[in-house]
């Protein structure tokens, strides 16, 4: 299943209140439940003023319709190809 990485832009992202985000974290899972276990979200960074969000799904289409739904901005939206860190060096 493709793995994917999500670009909101979202001002002031990083000043949102721990209740903020557990309404957002929320919201989005109960989009999830409503589109099925096709779609998957593993994980999400806050920065100052963007959300990068690692999600799993079958195509970019669901991810876009989780964010419709949602009401999340979804401003670039790339498939990971592979995954590499430290120990990639090693060989």
């Amino acid at each position: 299943m493709p793995k994917y990485v999500i670009e909101r832009e979202m001002p002031g992202a990083g000043l949102l209140s721990p209740a903020e985000l557990q309404g957002a974290s929320q919201t989005s899972c109960g989009v999830l439940r409503e589109l099925g276990p096709e779609i998957q979200w593993v994980q999400s960074y806050v920065t100052d003023d963007k959300i990068y969000c690692v999600y799993i799904a079958p195509n970019k289409q669901m991810i876009e319709e989780h964010a419709k739904r949602g009401g999340f901005p979804a401003n670039q939206i790339s498939e990971i190809k592979t995954m590499i860190d430290p120990t990639t060096a090693e060989g």
